[in-house]
């Protein structure tokens, strides 16, 4: 009898422990059956999650993806505007290299470190200085070459022949009005100049026009009905005769030429106006 209850209580021993074990795993089985069975009863939840988890993978590689291209995008800029320095340079270096052609400086000069408008002041050149040009052109300015640099001067200052020094009485400093030097030669803004500067009362030219003496550029009409004053300008203008390289003056319908300067002033027959005439200008002409 002893030994039977001894039996039976080892099986009931047993039956716990088995029941510890299979309630979790009953647990399991069920709540993994409920999850089943509610995604199962609702496809749409089912499409709820899924379409966040590819939401989130998309926002990552979008984000990495923009960011990817913006840097490209970024590098392709640098390098872009890396590569036109290189080309500036490299035209710049090849004007100096190739420049043959030397013209001088009618007037004193600023020196321009480009020729863009922006572009920095670095020096002065003065009038009378052979420099060597390049040929390039922009904005208004050209390109000259100072110790071997790359300089940008305004244009229309530069000549082929060598400009006149002013002597004694006369001057080569710019005027007011630069644009009555349009067209003239180097000896005819000579004179204009020096009549400028020494008769500041005159505020009227004629310079270059289609006609006469006039169209090569070599004519100056000084506009002055004032008798007294003409007559200064007209002594003036024969005292530096020379200097000046006059080819003639006329003034009140008289002329007087350095060539036969021992006649004085010589009358000429009427042209039929008082301007025609020179009453109300001096008229002069050089070399």
């Amino acid at each position: 009898m002893a030994e039977h209850r001894h039996k039976r209580d080892t099986d009931a021993r047993r039956k716990p422990r088995a029941a510890t074990v299979a309630a979790p795993i009953a647990l399991v089985a069920t709540a993994s059956a409920v999850t089943l069975g509610v995604l199962a009863s609702n496809p749409a939840t089912t499409g709820s999650l899924l379409a966040k988890d590819a939401a989130d993978i998309s926002s990552v590689t979008t984000s990495r993806d923009t960011v990817s291209r913006a840097d490209a995008r970024l590098e392709r800029v640098e390098l872009q505007k890396a590569y036109q320095r290189n080309q500036r340079l490299v035209a710049t270096r090849s004007a100096i290299r190739t420049a043959d052609t030397r013209l001088w400086t009618t007037t004193d000069l600023n020196l321009w470190a480009g020729s863009g408008k922006d572009a920095k002041q670095d020096g002065e050149i003065d009038a009378g200085k052979r420099v060597l040009v390049t040929g390039r052109k922009a904005d208004g300015r050209v390109e000259v070459v100072i110790d071997g640099e790359s300089r940008w001067v305004t244009d229309g200052y530069l000549s082929d022949e060598k400009p006149v020094t002013a002597a004694a009485g006369l001057s080569m400093a710019p005027c007011p009005d630069p644009s009555v030097e349009n067209g003239l030669t180097s000896n005819a803004v000579y004179v204009y100049r020096s009549v400028c500067h020494a008769f500041p009362q005159i505020t009227s030219y004629g310079g270059w026009d289609a006609h006469g003496e006039h169209s090569s550029g070599r004519a100056l009409d000084i506009m002055t009905s004032d008798v007294t004053l003409g007559n200064a300008i007209s002594d003036f203008l024969k005292a530096h005769a020379s200097e000046l390289k006059l080819y003639d003056i006329l003034w009140r319908q008289q002329i007087w030429t350095p060539v036969r300067a021992s006649e004085g002033w010589r009358t000429f027959p009427s042209r039929g106006s008082a301007t025609a005439n020179h009453y109300d200008h001096v008229h002069v002409s050089t070399y």
